[in-house]
This record gives structure tokens, C-alpha cells and sequence, in this order.
């Protein structure tokens, strides 16, 4: 009787090897066929995207032909020629037209900035300065200021005013 006993018990010890090999085989399955859902799923995806690149693609080329069609037809638009282009601003002047007489009159826009000792530099050159004191403080001025090109370049420019005016 206990011979038959051990018989069964390694049976059942057979039997529950059996089943979790086959339950590891069927997790390994399981979970290739997912990998293979997911490559598939962003194939899809990328498949998708593809389309609506390509979708977009030809409405902006349809979109283009329409315009060049209206452009040449409705327009009378063309491209640019050779004898179109200027060589000068004057050229360019000479294709101006006087203002009509009831045009509005030009808005002329100008900024006003706060006088700089590096604008002053070219005063000292000229020599237009009215006051040996004046040149030398501003000559000390310059000597505070100056430094590399990066500190130069950081410091604030002070107020800016803008100033518009209609012209007549």
C-alpha cells in the first residue's frame, strides 16, 4: 500500500510538471502573439499617418493648380520675366507715380534715443566740441564704458521714444 501511495504522489508531481510547463509554454505564446499585435497595431499607425501625409500632400498641390489656374486665367498673372527685373533703385523710383490729389497724406514714423558716448566719438573727430571740460568728461565717461565688446553690448540703451507725424 505504500508503494502505490508514492506511485501516485509522483504521478500527481508528473501530472503538475506537465501542466506548468505547458502554462510557461502558453505565457511565452501569449505573449509573442502581443508583440506581434503591437508591431502590427504601429504598422497601422505609421500606415495611417502615411495617408494623411499624403492626403494633405495632394490638396496642397490640387490648391496649387487651382491658383496658377486662376492666377493665368482670372488674373492674368504670370511668372516673373527676365526684362521684369530692376538693376537699380532708380529704376525702380522711375516706376513710381505721383500721389493722386486725394491720397491721404504719408505717416512719417522717426526714434528718438538719448545720445550715446559712442555717438559722440565722431564729434571728437570733427572737432565740433564747445568745451575742453565737456570733451574730457565725456572722454572719462568713455574710459567707464569701455570694456570688451560683450559688456558693451549688454548694457541697456536707455528710453526709447517713438514719434510719428502725418506729413502735409
Amino acid at each position: 500500500m505504500v508503494a502505490g501511495s508514492r506511485m501516485r504522489q509522483i504521478g500527481w508531481a508528473l501530472i503538475l510538471a506537465v501542466c506548468l510547463g505547458l502554462l510557461l509554454a502558453l505565457t511565452f505564446k501569449v505573449n509573442a502573439v502581443k508583440s506581434e499585435v503591437r508591431l502590427t497595431e504601429r504598422r497601422i499607425i505609421a500606415a495611417q499617418q502615411e495617408k494623411m501625409m499624403l492626403e494633405t500632400e495632394f490638396q496642397t498641390r490640387a490648391n496649387q493648380q487651382q491658383l496658377a489656374n486662376w492666377n493665368a486665367v482670372e488674373f492674368g498673372y504670370g511668372p516673373p520675366r527676365a526684362d521684369q527685373y530692376l538693376e537699380s533703385e532708380r529704376q525702380l523710383a522711375a516706376l513710381g507715380t505721383p500721389r493722386g490729389v486725394d491720397a491721404p497724406s504719408p505717416v512719417r514714423v522717426a526714434l528718438n534715443r538719448p545720445p550715446r558716448e559712442e555717438q559722440g566719438l565722431l564729434a571728437d573727430w570733427l572737432g565740433e566740441d564747445d568745451a575742453p571740460a565737456a570733451r574730457t568728461a565725456r572722454n572719462d565717461r568713455r574710459e567707464l564704458v569701455a570694456g570688451d565688446l560683450a559688456q558693451r553690448l549688454t548694457q541697456p540703451v536707455g528710453a526709447v521714444t517713438v514719434v510719428a507725424e502725418v506729413g502735409q
